[in-house]
């Protein structure tokens, strides 16, 4: 699996990334076991970079990814998990229901809390529960306003004034995490960010895809100057870029039911796919990785299936003449990088 650095750091990750989010149960169960071999297919098929979080499954997607890769014995995995959330038993958690979109029957309740000891704290929560000695990436998870709408000043106050930042920069300077940035689906956030202080990465979900790209380029010049990769999550922008518009199920975007203009834009696109024989899927995958800012790409992956699915995605060959019938429609920013296929792999 091709690998690129992680800004001026000496992290390695693969470009195919692996989004723990579904393996926290997210909107529907995953068994333990399907958890493990789908971890292990990914292991073994060369994905070295593993993304969780606290939020996800309550803990539950942390344990099972800790577990896979502690068993694995894999040096050169890369762990991220996230800061933000600090997670509290609750002995009345309704385990078979659905809560903050999870369906796990970790008992616990979670609370916000940016500052310098709930960073600390939410760390080392995050290492019991992955069962590792260290993670190398820690990101600031969900911190923006359309998270926190009224409260964002509160918590960008905690983030900034009250210290949480600074505790990233010691765990950094100590040397018990590689690498700091932003978990977010926000573009404004990861700018103010760059006021504050030297990131390494932005995991941003969602808005560099095949659906919107032109509100990240400035963005992505700025991080460009100050050595800051980016990650791209939720490249299927929740799920339409991978089910499409014209199938019998439309998936989401951003998290709820798509607008009949997202439904008729997605359609334009697949017709375009069609007339190449190109997956949408393939096509959503493969665009981020085209921008030298982008280190990853790590769509949510629950079974052995949607593992090789992506693999397969992500080594299709699409021709330059299929992204310039796209940008001719009006359906690609004009400035977009696209991919490139002259070698193996591909320098996509």
């Amino acid at each position: 699996m091709l690998t690129r650095p992680l800004g001026a750091t000496d992290l390695q990750v693969s470009v195919l990334g692996f989004g723990g989010a579904p393996l926290g149960n997210m909107y529907q169960p995953v068994s333990d076991k399907e958890a493990r071999d789908t971890l292990a297919a990914a292991l073994n098929s060369g994905l070295n970079f593993f993304d969780t979080a606290p939020h996800y499954g309550a803990g539950l997607s942390e344990r099972r990814i800790g577990d896979a890769i502690r068993g694995a014995h894999v040096k050169n995995c890369v762990v991220s998990t996230k800061v933000g959330r600090l997670l509290y038993p609750d002995s009345n958690a309704d385990v078979e229901a659905l809560r903050h979109g999870f369906v796990t029957p970790m008992p616990f309740e979670q609370r916000y809390d940016y500052s310098y000891d709930g960073i600390m704290r939410s760390w080392e929560d995050s290492l019991i529960r992955l069962g590792l000695a260290s993670v190398d990436m820690l990101l600031v998870h969900d911190i923006g306003i359309d998270t926190h709408r009224e409260f964002h000043k509160d918590r960008w106050m905690e983030f900034t004034a009250a210290g949480g930042y600074r505790a990233l920069e010691e765990l950094r300077a100590g040397g018990q995490v590689r690498a700091i940035g932003l978990g977010v689906n926000e573009i404004k956030v990861c700018e103010a960010a760059l006021d504050v202080g030297q990131f390494d990465c932005f995991l941003l979900a969602g808005r560099y895809t095949l659906l919107e790209q032109n509100g990240c380029l400035e963005l992505f010049s700025r991080c460009l100057a100050t050595n800051t990769s980016i990650i791209v999550g939720g490249p299927f922008n929740s799920g339409i870029l991978a089910t499409g518009a014209t199938g019998l199920q439309t998936g989401n975007y951003n998290y709820v039911p798509a607008t009949a203009e997202i439904i008729e834009r997605v359609s334009k696109i697949e017709a375009i796919c069609r007339e190449f024989d190109i997956s949408l899927a393939a096509a959503a995958l493969q665009l981020p990785l085209a921008h030298n800012v982008v280190a990853s790409v790590i769509p949510g992956l629950a079974s052995v299936a949607s593992v090789n699915q992506a693999l397969n995605w992500i080594e299709t060959k699409t021709p330059a003449e299929f992204w310039n019938v796209l940008k001719e429609s009006n359906l690609l920013a004009a400035d977009v990088p696209i991919p490139l296929f002259e070698n193996s792999h591909g320098d996509c």
